[in-house]
């Protein structure tokens, strides 16, 4: 079934000199305006596309890509402010609204926001809503301690970040454990590091240890061979260069040459460490 405000892939049933219609299905046919067609495109292919109504309120159908679809949250940009509420740039050629009634405080131009995307079952149209805490998912988070997740950093606290987990829960980075630059709005690769008897979760940005040792193994290797078999750098080293070079901490670095040494793979020496001669290629 056709879904407005996402991507389907319909049929190109209909051709005319200002573009293309396509089968929507329960919806009736779909324009796909000229300036969107590809050129290897004819009646009978199907083709994806992003299904949402123009400012004449037709359902249009583009292969421009939104920054968020129905069902996402997205980092979006308010480009203007009326009577009817908010306007934001989300990708495509016409603005996206969001209605005063969705709004928690007075959204401003020239601001960025995070938002919650959604089709407006009375009027099915497709709008946005700042009040994202009401589409949480209300189950029961069922993920496992280590799992790779896709995070959307929402806010900041005093404890540390806020972050959207999947396009479903929240969960919170500790300050403490973040040793990055982040910012509102930003998407980055997170792991499930504890759900706790609330459900709440506490997420970290590190992966897994034994995903984090045999990664960090790999670099220094990889290091050692662009540096002709040395690196001036061993456990008594300071933490802060260890980082600036693996992005991992002091105690990850030890665990790891540890390993390379049960593996004979590295010599630990004063003031480094250097591959064996059957490593250097």
């Amino acid at each position: 079934m056709l879904e407005i405000g996402k991507f389907n892939s319909l049929k190109i049933i209909k051709h005319v000199n200002f573009g293309f219609f396509l089968d929507g299905e329960n919806l009736g046919e779909i324009l796909m305006p000229l300036r969107y067609i590809p050129k290897d495109k004819t009646i009978g292919d199907f083709i994806d596309v992003f299904i949402y109504n123009d400012s004449e309120d037709r359902l249009i159908a583009t292969n421009e890509i939104p920054i968020a679809q129905v069902g996402e949250f997205g980092f979006l940009k308010v480009v203007s402010v009326n009577q009817f509420g908010a306007f934001l740039d989300w990708g495509l050629s016409k603005d996206l609204l969001v209605p005063f009634r969705e709004q928690k405080v007075k959204l401003e131009e020239g601001k960025n926001y995070i938002v919650f995307v959604y089709l407006d079952e009375e009027t099915k149209r497709v709008a946005a809503s700042a009040k994202i805490e009401k589409f949480f998912n209300k189950e029961n988070p069922n993920y496992s301690e280590g799992q790779e997740v896709n995070l959307l950093i929402w806010t900041k606290t005093d404890l540390g970040y806020k972050a959207i987990i999947n396009n479903n829960f929240p969960g919170i980075l500790y300050s403490n454990e973040i040793f990055q630059n982040i910012e509102k709005g930003q998407r980055l690769t997170g792991y499930i590091k504890k759900i706790r008897d609330d459900d709440k979760i506490d997420l970290t940005l590190s992966k897994p240890d034994y995903e984090k040792i045999e990664d960090i193994t790999e670099r220094i290797i990889a290091l050692l061979k662009e540096n002709e078999g040395y690196l001036p750098i061993s456990d008594k080293s300071p933490a802060e260069l260890i980082y600036e070079l693996f992005n991992e901490s002091k105690k990850t670095f030890k665990k790891a040459i540890g390993i390379l040494f049960k593996q004979r793979l590295i010599v630990i020496e004063d003031e480094g460490i250097r591959l064996t001669d059957t490593k250097i290629e």
